[in-house]
């Protein structure tokens, strides 16, 4: 079944937490569920710790909770100290029934640093791509075990970035990694999204509709801005935006075709002081819902004759 959900992120950041500070959390809660009315919603810095807590709070506005962000650090520290870290947000996981976990390694990551230009990222060469996939598969079998499926997000300013690196992490790793498909950062980091989710589409757990405005990342590339920079000057929209560059309709197809079932997420960070949340995000679900019916990935939309 196909649900759809949506991310914080637009209306608070969590990146740079200054961006959506006046934004109440009631307010983000209510447009997402009630207004908008979109199924779930991902993690953010404004949600309680508490499993239960957390349940309780998204349910007063129809939501579930999706599944959220979290950072290994395995290129420093090993596999059993990484299965000791994650257990609070495995009990998070657990307690609102979510199927996945969304990964990426941030131990050396640029991302969230606003005085480092995005290409200055990490890199990993053949040998260190092969140890951390292996790293990640044991830390992936742990989860499976646990009845939760890792799903890695490849991301800009970290060592999974461009297509090519997606391959290579895809070819070190095993059966229990899984892929969450970023459209948006997949095209940012250099790649056809079509061409790299076809590629890797038996091994997506989780999809994320992300739209870029490609005047500016092409922008951020030239003039060696930092990602937080990028984000702020509008590298990122949702789907349905005239002004994004990527069509979600092949990619839903892809998806349709492979017999994609679980959550499609517009995670698509923008200034709310410029590009005002319930607007994009209302535009994003219509656009992405529309091209899901489409696609014949979402059967259950599709109103009765």
């Amino acid at each position: 079944m196909i649900r759809y959900g949506t991310n914080p992120i637009a209306w608070a950041n969590d990146d740079d937490q200054s961006i959506g500070a006046d934004i109440p959390t009631e307010q983000i809660l209510h447009e997402a569920g009630e207004v908008i009315g979109f199924d779930g919603i991902e993690n953010g810095h404004r949600w309680p710790d508490d499993p239960v807590a957390l349940r309780e709070l998204l349910g007063k506005y129809g939501l579930d909770f999706i599944s959220g962000w979290y950072s290994t650090e395995l290129l420093t520290r090993s596999v059993k100290d990484e299965i000791a870290a994650v257990q609070p947000h495995l009990a998070k996981l657990k307690a609102n029934g979510c199927k996945v976990c969304i990964v990426c390694e941030c131990s050396n990551t640029v991302h969230g640093r606003p005085d480092v230009p995005v290409n200055d990222r990490p890199r990993l060469n053949a040998d260190e791509m092969a140890a951390f996939g292996a790293k990640i598969e044991d830390f992936a079998a742990y989860l499976a075990d646990q009845g939760i499926t890792l799903a890695y997000h490849h991301h800009m300013g970290t060592v999974v970035e461009s297509p090519e690196e997606i391959d290579a992490f895809m070819a070190a790793t095993g059966p229990a990694t899984h892929l969450l498909f970023d459209s948006g950062h997949c095209t940012f980091g250099g790649g056809d999204p079509a061409t790299v989710l076809a590629r890797h589409v038996g091994r997506v757990a989780h999809f994320h509709a992300k739209n870029i405005r490609r005047p500016v990342t092409e922008r951020v590339r030239a003039e060696r801005l930092s990602f937080i920079q990028g984000v702020l000057a509008g590298a990122f929209t949702v789907p349905g935006d005239s002004e994004g560059g990527i069509d979600f309709l092949p990619l839903l197809r892809i998806l349709a075709q492979a017999g994609y079932d679980g959550w499609l997420v517009i995670e698509a960070e923008q200034d709310p002081k410029l590009r005002n949340p319930l607007k994009y995000q209302s535009m994003g679900l219509a656009a992405l819902k529309a091209a899901a019916v489409e696609a014949g990935l979402d059967r259950t939309s599709v109103k009765a004759v």
